[in-house]
Protein backbone atom coordinates (compact mmCIF):
# COMPACT_ATOMS: atom_id res chain seq x y z
CA UNK A 1 0.00 0.00 0.00
CA UNK A 2 2.78 2.51 0.67
CA UNK A 3 4.41 2.15 -2.48
CA UNK A 4 1.13 2.48 -4.66
CA UNK A 5 0.73 6.06 -2.65
CA UNK A 6 4.57 6.99 -3.17
CA UNK A 7 4.08 6.41 -6.80
CA UNK A 8 1.09 8.47 -7.06
CA UNK A 9 2.67 10.76 -4.96
CA UNK A 10 5.87 10.91 -7.54
CA UNK A 11 3.38 10.73 -10.62
CA UNK A 12 1.12 14.17 -9.03
CA UNK A 13 4.68 16.03 -8.25
CA UNK A 14 5.89 14.92 -11.63
CA UNK A 15 6.08 17.53 -14.58
CA UNK A 16 5.01 16.73 -18.04
CA UNK A 17 6.41 18.01 -21.35
CA UNK A 18 3.71 18.71 -24.08
CA UNK A 19 1.78 20.61 -26.34
CA UNK A 20 -1.91 21.99 -25.32
CA UNK A 21 -3.98 24.24 -27.74
CA UNK A 22 -6.26 26.90 -26.11
CA UNK A 23 -6.61 30.58 -24.95
CA UNK A 24 -4.57 32.95 -23.44
CA UNK A 25 -6.72 35.15 -20.89
CA UNK A 26 -6.00 36.87 -17.56
CA UNK A 27 -5.94 35.95 -13.85
CA UNK A 28 -9.09 38.03 -13.33
CA UNK A 29 -11.33 36.62 -15.85
CA UNK A 30 -9.95 33.24 -16.35
CA UNK A 31 -12.14 30.59 -18.63
CA UNK A 32 -14.91 33.60 -18.86
CA UNK A 33 -12.87 35.36 -21.35
CA UNK A 34 -11.64 32.11 -23.54
CA UNK A 35 -13.65 32.71 -27.24
CA UNK A 36 -11.67 34.88 -29.33
CA UNK A 37 -13.74 37.35 -29.74
CA UNK A 38 -12.86 40.88 -30.07
CA UNK A 39 -14.91 41.95 -26.73
CA UNK A 40 -12.48 39.22 -24.96
CA UNK A 41 -9.13 39.99 -26.83
CA UNK A 42 -9.87 43.57 -25.05
CA UNK A 43 -10.81 42.68 -21.86
CA UNK A 44 -7.59 40.14 -21.57
CA UNK A 45 -5.32 43.16 -22.87
CA UNK A 46 -6.74 45.04 -20.53
CA UNK A 47 -6.80 43.28 -17.64
CA UNK A 48 -3.10 42.08 -18.18
CA UNK A 49 -2.10 46.00 -19.11
CA UNK A 50 -3.75 46.89 -15.56
CA UNK A 51 -1.51 44.41 -14.05
CA UNK A 52 -3.32 40.49 -14.43
CA UNK A 53 -1.41 38.19 -14.65
CA UNK A 54 -1.51 36.21 -18.59
CA UNK A 55 -3.11 32.34 -17.42
CA UNK A 56 -4.13 29.25 -20.11
CA UNK A 57 -7.19 28.09 -20.61
CA UNK A 58 -7.85 24.86 -22.16
CA UNK A 59 -10.72 22.66 -21.85
CA UNK A 60 -12.19 25.43 -19.21
CA UNK A 61 -9.33 24.75 -16.79
CA UNK A 62 -6.98 27.80 -16.09
CA UNK A 63 -3.38 27.26 -15.74
CA UNK A 64 -1.45 29.68 -14.42
CA UNK A 65 1.76 30.43 -16.56
CA UNK A 66 5.51 30.48 -14.82
CA UNK A 67 7.07 32.37 -17.44
CA UNK A 68 4.65 35.11 -18.40
CA UNK A 69 7.32 36.96 -20.39
CA UNK A 70 7.04 34.29 -23.24
CA UNK A 71 3.35 35.38 -23.81
CA UNK A 72 3.33 38.79 -26.15
CA UNK A 73 0.62 40.88 -26.18
CA UNK A 74 -0.56 40.02 -29.73
CA UNK A 75 -1.44 36.88 -28.45
CA UNK A 76 -3.48 37.91 -25.42
CA UNK A 77 -6.95 37.20 -25.59
CA UNK A 78 -6.47 34.14 -28.90
CA UNK A 79 -6.49 30.85 -29.64
CA UNK A 80 -3.51 29.55 -29.34
CA UNK A 81 -0.69 26.81 -29.81
CA UNK A 82 1.71 26.42 -26.85
CA UNK A 83 4.58 23.36 -25.91
CA UNK A 84 5.93 23.28 -22.78
CA UNK A 85 6.12 21.66 -19.25
CA UNK A 86 2.89 20.75 -17.02
CA UNK A 87 3.52 20.19 -13.03
CA UNK A 88 0.51 21.07 -11.34
CA UNK A 89 -1.56 23.69 -12.09
CA UNK A 90 1.21 25.33 -13.55
CA UNK A 91 2.50 25.99 -17.01
CA UNK A 92 6.19 26.74 -17.94
CA UNK A 93 6.01 27.45 -21.72
CA UNK A 94 8.82 26.85 -24.22
CA UNK A 95 7.06 28.30 -27.15
CA UNK A 96 3.36 30.05 -27.80
CA UNK A 97 2.23 30.87 -31.40
CA UNK A 98 -1.41 31.81 -32.51
CA UNK A 99 -3.12 29.22 -33.78
CA UNK A 100 -4.01 28.98 -37.39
Amino acid sequence: MKKIALFVTFAAAAAFAGEWTGYISDSKCGAAHSDGSAKSIACVKGCVKGGQKPVFVADGKVLKIANTDMVKEDVLGKKVNVKGELSGDTLTLSSVEEAK
